[in-house]
C-alpha cells in the first residue's frame, strides 16, 4: 500500500468512521453541554453566554488539533472554579486575556513534551480518577432532582429506562438522543408537569459570537494579575485532558498522542478568549457520552460543537423547552457507564497499596471536588509506596576468606534516598579486619544519599586501618560517585565520617 493511501485511510478512520453515528452523537453532546456550560458560566460568576460560546470554540477547534478522536472539550467546572476571583477583582476581560495566556501556556507544555508524564499516573490512580468523576457526575444531579416533585422523578426514571431499553431494540440511533426528543415532545404535547426546563438555567445568547481582543492593559501589571491564574488553569486543564483521553484510550483500546493534546487545548482557549469566551479542558461526562454513543473519529466532536451553536442561536425557542430530568438521565447513565465496577472486586484482589492509592483518590476528589488534588495525592502515595517497595530491594551479602583477614561484600539493588541507610547498616564496621572489598556491580547510585552512605562506610572502615577497595562501579554510578564522593578524595581521611 503506498504512502498516499495508508495516509488517506488514516484520516477517513480519524475523521469519518461511521459518519450517521459521529454526527448523531455529536447532537447527543451538544444538548447535553447546553444546560452544563451555562451552570459553569454561573460558577465563574459570568454571563451564561461566555460559557455556551467557550464550549463551541474548545470543541470545535480541538476536534481539529486535539491529540485524542471522540474526546469532547468545552467549558467545565473544573477550570470555572479557577476564575471566581479573577472576575469578581477584575472583570470579564481579564478573564479572556487569561484564558489567552492560558492556551499559550499550554501549548508550550505541549512543545515542552510534557504529555508524557502522564506515564508516571498509575493504573490505581486512573481507576480512582474515574471512580471519583462518576461519584462526582451523580452527585451533581441531585439538585435537580430533590425537592422538584414526583414527576421530575417520574420523568428521570422514564428516561434512563428509555435509556437501557433502547438499545435492546436497535443500536441505529443512540439512546441518550432518544430519551431527550422522547421526553421533549411529552412535555410539549402535555402541557405544564411542573417540570424545570433548560431555559430555566439562564438565557441563551441570539447572536454568534464576535471576534475581539480583551479590552486590557498590554503591561507587566496585567500579566501580573492574569497569569497566575492562567498557570493555574492551564495545569488543571492539562491534567483533566490528559487524565480524559487516557481513559477514552482505555475504552476505546486506541492510542492518542498527549502532547498534541496539550497544544490542541491550548488553541481552544486562545480562540475561546479570542471569541468571548472562557477556558476549558476535556470533559469526561460528554466523553463518554459521546464513545457511549458509538462515536469514534473527530467529526464527533466537530458536530458537538456546531451543533451546539446552532442549536443555541437558531433554535433556542426548542431547546428552552428540553426537560431537565432528560439530561439528567444521561448524566446519570453516563456516571453508572463511567464508574469501574470491577474496582470494588478488585479492592480484595490488589495488592493493599494499590487499593489505598484508589481509594484515597477518590476520597479526595469527592470531597473536595478538586480533582488536581486528588491525582496529586494519588501519584504522590504511588510514590511512596514504590519507593519502600524499591528500598527493601537492596541486599547485602558478604564472604570472609579462609585467613579471617578479608571480607568481600557484593551489594545489589537501587541505593538512593530511601534504601541508603538499609544499605550503610549492612556493614559490620567493629569486625578486626585487614582488607575490605565492596563489590557494587550489581547495584546502581542514584542520588547524593546514596553517595553519602558510601562514603560513610569506607571513611568508616579507613578510620579503624581498614583497608577498603569498592569495585564494579557501573558508568552511571561511578559518575555521580566520582563527583560527589570523598572516599577516595585527597585528605578524605582528615573528614569525619558522617558529617
Amino acid at each position: 500500500m503506498s504512502r498516499i493511501s495508508h495516509s488517506f485511510l488514516r484520516f477517513r478512520q480519524e475523521w469519518f468512521p461511521d459518519v450517521p453515528r459521529e454526527l448523531l452523537a455529536g447532537l447527543v453532546v451538544a444538548l447535553a453541554l447546553i444546560p452544563e456550560a451555562i451552570a459553569f458560566s454561573i460558577i465563574a460568576g459570568v454571563d451564561p453566554k461566555v460559557g455556551l460560546y467557550a464550549s463551541f470554540c474548545i470543541a470545535v477547534v480541538t476536534a481539529i488539533a486535539g491529540g485524542r478522536p471522540a474526546m469532547i472539550s468545552a467549558a467545565t467546572a473544573a477550570t470555572a472554579v479557577v476564575m471566581i476571583t479573577l472576575v469578581k477583582e477584575h472583570g470579564l476581560q481579564y478573564l479572556l486575556a487569561a484564558t489567552i495566556l492560558t492556551g499559550l501556556l499550554q501549548i508550550g507544555a505541549g512543545l515542552l513534551r510534557l504529555g508524557t508524564l502522564m506515564r508516571f499516573v498509575s493504573s490505581s490512580v486512573m481507576t480512582g480518577f474515574v471512580n471519583a468523576l462518576a461519584i462526582l457526575i451523580f452527585l451533581a444531579q441531585l439538585p435537580e432532582l430533590v425537592g422538584h416533585g414526583w414527576q421530575t422523578w417520574a420523568f428521570a426514571a422514564a428516561g434512563l429506562a428509555i435509556i437501557f431499553v433502547m438499545p435492546r431494540i436497535t443500536t441505529a440511533v443512540p439512546a441518550p438522543l432518544v430519551c431527550i426528543v422522547l421526553l421533549t415532545a411529552i412535555v410539549m404535547a402535555g402541557g405544564d408537569f411542573g417540570l424545570r426546563n433548560v431555559g430555566d438555567m439562564g438565557a441563551l445568547p441570539d447572536t454568534l459570537p464576535v471576534f475581539l481582543l480583551p479590552d486590557v492593559p498590554l503591561d507587566l501589571d496585567t500579566l501580573g494579575i492574569i497569569f497566575p491564574y492562567a498557570l493555574t488553569i492551564a495545569m488543571v486543564g492539562l491534567l483533566e485532558s490528559l487524565m480524559t483521553a487516557k481513559i477514552i484510550d482505555d475504552y476505546t483500546e486506541t492510542q492518542s498522542d498527549k502532547n498534541r493534546e496539550c497544544v490542541g487545548q491550548g488553541f481552544g482557549n486562545i480562540a475561546s478568549g479570542l471569541f468571548g469566551g472562557m477556558a476549558g479542558c476535556a470533559m469526561i461526562g460528554q466523553s463518554m457520552i459521546n464513545v457511549t454513543s458509538g462515536a469514534r473519529g473527530r467529526l464527533s466532536c466537530l458536530a458537538a460543537g456546531i451543533f451546539l451553536l446552532i442549536l443555541i442561536v437558531a433554535l433556542g425557542d426548542w431547546v428552552k423547552q428540553i426537560p431537565m430530568p432528560a439530561l439528567v438521565a444521561v448524566m446519570i447513565f453516563v456516571s453508572i457507564k463511567t464508574f469501574k465496577w470491577e474496582s470494588l472486586k478488585s479492592l480484595v484482589t490488589h495488592p493493599k497499596s494499590s487499593s489505598i492509592v484508589m481509594v484515597a483518590t477518590v476520597i479526595v476528589v469527592v470531597a473536595t471536588h478538586d480533582l488536581a488534588k486528588g491525582v496529586l495525592t494519588g501519584v504522590l502515595l504511588s510514590a511512596v509506596f514504590f519507593t519502600r517497595k524499591v528500598a527493601r530491594l537492596v541486599a547485602v551479602e558478604s564472604v570472609l576468606n579462609a585467613e579471617e583477614t578479608e571480607r568481600r561484600y557484593s551489594v545489589r539493588g537501587q541505593i538512593f534516598f530511601a534504601s541508603a541507610d538499609a544499605f550503610a547498616s549492612a556493614f559490620d564496621l567493629f569486625e578486626p579486619l585487614e582488607r575490605v572489598v565492596i563489590d557494587v556491580s550489581a547495584a546502581h547510585f542514584w542520588d547524593v544519599t546514596a553517595v553519602a552512605a558510601l562514603d560513610r562506610v569506607v571513611l568508616r572502615f579507613r578510620h579503624k586501618g581498614v583497608a577498603v577497595e569498592v569495585i564494579g562501579l557501573n558508568e552511571a554510578s561511578a559518575t555521580i560517585v566520582g563527583r560527589h564522593g570523598r572516599h577516595d578524595k585527597p585528605g578524605a581521611l582528615g573528614h569525619q565520617p558522617g558529617h
